[in-house]
């Protein structure tokens, strides 16, 4: 790539150089340098350079956006991803569509717009940035890759959409002399859109096709070869072919691990049924999580039942968990690179959403103006979208653009799940500016403004940026002077805060149940007390678990938090034959309630590894199991919610 000539010299100056001037390198040399930095890897090193570089050409817009888009790669590589997105919208601004030499920069920038959204599990904006993407790749190969990252997003987000893109790369790649590799990545995705839609038998068909691109169910195993068995095994047994997912998961080495072990730890919680996302416990996920040798995780959604947002929830959650780099040294560096799990949230604490309340509260405001929610059919948020945005340029014609009637459209805009991050934050900016201006009360205020600090940064699974933007809002005297608003403020900090600073949400709770303003009864308070219950519970602090739980007014029947839980006496239990005949390994941690008889009821399996595998073995065990029996009056539980792990060892 050749960069536009440096900014001329003037003539006196190119005819006497001075000995500096002598040796100084082109802006083209410069770039050139800038450019083999990158390409080694050397993200600090290259940054540094197209800093450098920014430096000399700052009136140059064409020079300076295309090493705006250059240094992007650099900025993710040092996980700067905010300040990424940043430099790369600055530059794709000034790289004119028109200009057929600058496709290659405008491919790169949106590509890379497309791997930061979907490494933070913002698949609306990776889908938006893949879309842009595809049609100006600068290869048939380059092409290919787009439309796999276009495709695996919108799985998620809008799986119509991901049908009818997936149809398009298919015929796209038919006349094309691809490799086998690429062509087995179509596949692979394709068989994880047709899981999610359910149709589990097509799903193992072109899994099976991508197995068989990849070599075969041989010995031989990379990455590829680990994702397409394992895809092909979850489409069998959902499809009822047991033998078949025995084999195809034997082969991607997950339960027989040669060397050290993967065991569940206390950093791998699931979330609470409830919340923002409105987990039910039937919810189920699988997970694919990478763990970096410094213990981070990155995760990727691979099959809900529950749909999208689902999956994503569950990846979320998976991403702020953290693991000892001593214990990771422990697992072989392939394994853990691409290793899943099964997951459902847990009833022991289910949490009420604070969202809901807000919301609850901003209706009934925008009712008192007497303005109505949009009239919208039921359906995905895929399908309401188009709705919504002719109800907004309706609305926008009918009343002005900073009309209160907008807000409900507005609002719902910037909560869709198939809109874009940066264009629902201008959403959820645009309703803020009209009810602040409008006198809303602050509950009804923040049920926007939270919107907005959570779409603000690229980066909104992470815990501690978070926390960053809600607490920003605890020093706006509106909310501050507000009880339920400051409340509902302190219960979504803490929320955050839990995975990285459990003291700061402890105080932020106890802050929120001790609330004088509040009634006894009031939602947020209740919320908070059941959320300083489950994390005292965590800690082992059984008797201020119990305090807290009792204060919300709930039934404390928890087997964690009752005085004398029943005493486990024994279980029975098998290892399941095809496990043992395939050597696999594995656990499963298993949610069940205690009788007063002293029976196992409504056991569950919240952790599986692998998936699927010993899921029911584990709960039959579990069901198996018979406690002390205790006194109840009614004839009731014994007490409810209580974990036990199994494990499933080969000696």
């Amino acid at each position: 790539m050749m960069l536009i000539a440096a900014q001329a010299v003037s003539p006196a100056a190119a005819a006497s150089p001075t000995p500096a001037q002598s040796v100084k390198r082109s802006v083209q040399q410069d770039f050139e340098a800038a450019t083999a930095l990158q390409d080694a890897g050397k993200d600090a090193e290259a940054m540094a350079a197209w800093e450098a570089l920014e430096k000399r050409i700052p009136k140059n817009k064409r020079s300076l956006a295309i090493i705006r888009v250059r240094k992007a790669t650099a900025l993710i590589g040092l996980r700067r991803y905010d300040d990424a997105v940043a430099v790369i919208r600055a530059g794709l601004v000034d790289l004119p569509v028109d200009d057929p030499t600058l496709k290659a920069d405008r491919y790169t920038g949106w590509s890379s717009l497309g791997r930061i959204a979907e490494y933070s599990l913002d698949y609306a904006s990776a889908a938006e940035a893949y879309r842009q993407a595809e049609p100006i790749a600068t290869d048939d190969l380059n092409r290919v890759a787009t439309f796999r990252g276009l495709v695996e997003a919108e799985t998620f987000v809008d799986p119509d959409a991901a049908t009818r893109d997936m149809a398009r790369a298919e015929a796209f790649m038919a006349p094309l002399q691809i490799d086998a590799q690429n062509r087995a990545i179509l596949k692979r995705v394709k068989s994880q859109l047709l899981l999610n839609r359910g149709d589990y038998a097509a799903a193992q068909l072109e899994a099976g096709a991508a197995v068989k691109l990849l070599g075969g169910l041989t010995s031989k195993t990379d990455l590829s070869d680990v994702a397409a068995r394992s895809n092909y095994a979850i489409a069998a047994l959902l499809n009822g072919k047991t033998d078949e997912a025995r084999r195809y998961m034997a082969m991607t080495g997950a339960g027989r691990l040669s060397t050290g072990s993967f065991d569940p730890g206390p950093q791998m919680k699931v979330p609470d049924c409830g919340g923002e996302a409105n987990l039910r416990p039937e919810d189920m996920a699988v997970v694919e999580l990478s763990i970096a040798s410094d213990g981070t995780v990155s995760a990727t959604p691979i099959y809900a039942a529950g749909g999208g947002a689902v999956a994503l929830e569950f990846a979320r959650a998976v991403r702020n968990w953290s693991f000892d780099p001593v214990q990771v040294k422990t697992m072989p560096a392939f394994y853990r690179i691409r290793m899943r799990i099964e997951l459902r949230c847990s009833t022991v604490f289910q949490r009420p959403s604070v969202g809901d309340y807000l919301d609850g509260d901003l209706g009934v405001w925008l009712s008192s103006k007497n303005i109505a929610p949009p009239s919208l059919a039921t359906g995905s948020d895929a399908a309401t979208l188009p709705a919504l945005r002719s109800q907004l340029v309706a609305a926008e014609a009918r009343d002005g653009k900073d009309a209160l009637s907008l807000v409900p459209i507005l609002h719902l805009l910037a909560q869709n799940a198939v809109v874009p991050r940066e264009e629902a934050n201008g959403f959820a900016r645009r309703a803020l500016t009209i009810v602040a201006t409008a006198g809303a009360p602050a509950t009804a205020r923040f049920a926007i403004d939270r919107i907005v600090a959570a779409s603000s940064g690229a980066e909104a699974w992470n815990a501690r940026r978070a926390a960053k933007a809600i607490r920003s809002a605890l020093s706006d005297p509106a909310y501050a002077a507000d009880v339920p608003a400051r409340s509902a403020i302190r219960l979504m900090l803490a929320d955050a805060m839990r995975s990285f600073d459990e003291n700061g949400a402890r105080v932020l709770l106890k802050q929120v149940g001790d609330e004088s303003g509040l009634p006894a009864n009031h939602p947020l308070r209740v919320g908070a007390l059941v959320r300083l219950a489950s994390l005292e519970q965590a800690n082992g602090n059984v008797d201020a678990a119990r305090t807290a739980f009792a204060n919300s007014g709930l039934a404390a029947n928890q087997c964690a938090l009752i005085d004398a839980p029943p005493r486990f006496l024994h279980a029975g239990g098998t290892f399941p034959d095809e496990a043992r005949q395939w050597g696999f390994e594995g656990w499963t941690q298993v949610q069940f309630d205690v009788a007063a008889d002293g029976k196992v009821l409504n056991e569950r399996a919240i952790i599986s590894y692998p998936p699927f595998v010993f899921t029911n073995a584990g709960k039959q065990t579990l069901a198996t199991a018979r406690y002390e029996k205790s006194f109840r009056p009614d004839g009731g539980l014994g007490c409810g919610g209580s974990v036990q792990r199994v494990k499933f060892l080969i000696h």
